[in-house]
């Protein structure tokens, strides 16, 4: 049954890919930045077309979706996202990756960014080299969100000292989202 469900998966993976369309749907993993790895330099080997990109992700992995982030911006072809249900931490790192022109959102999307989490335990030392560690990491996002969307610094240090939630409206204003629609055909051509 298993066997069967993966042959399921495949095949519509690899029928999306022919419509140059990625999804990320759920955590942010290590093994899903392969992934999406894998699947964006396959599609720049098919051509320079744009790529669509549907997000729905609560987050994860912070280099996992840095690494991501880095091939989006990586590739050739343009890549266009999508952000549905919702776009939170690692997921935000993804989906500022587009241009600004090219991040489109679904009405009832949430958004959220924060400041990393971690979590560490043993000698002094080394909790507080994860520590430094985390801050820098931090400073790294905070700057990055702050270039991609237009807000200062500031703003971002302090927006994401906790969780900030934004509805799809707001995510607008506040420059993540470029423009909010509610059917395929208001998205630029492939």
């Amino acid at each position: 049954m298993e066997l069967q469900e993966n042959y399921k998966h495949e095949k519509w993976q690899e029928k999306l890919l022919k419509t140059r369309s990625i999804i990320i749907s759920g955590e942010i993993t290590q093994a899903l930045a392969e992934k999406i790895t894998a699947q964006l330099l396959i599609l720049q080997e098919m051509g320079d077309q744009p790529i669509r990109l549907y997000i729905n992700s609560q987050g994860g992995h912070v280099e996992a979706g840095d690494t991501i982030h880095d091939m989006i911006r990586f590739i050739k072809p343009r890549v266009i996202v999508i952000g549905t249900g919702w776009v939170a931490s690692a997921g935000i790192t993804i989906y500022l990756a587009a241009d600004k022109e090219d991040r489109y959102s679904l009405p009832n999307t949430r958004y959220m960014i924060h400041q990393p989490l971690g979590g560490v335990h043993g000698q002094a030392t080394d909790i507080q080299i994860e520590a430094d560690e985390i801050i820098k990491v931090r400073s790294r996002i905070n700057k990055l969100i702050s270039e991609r969307t237009g807000q200062t610094l500031e703003r971002v240090e302090k927006d994401t000292r906790r969780n900030y939630w934004l509805d799809v409206q707001e995510a607008k204003e506040y420059g993540i989202v470029h423009q909010i629609i509610t059917a395929h055909s208001e998205l630029p051509a492939l």
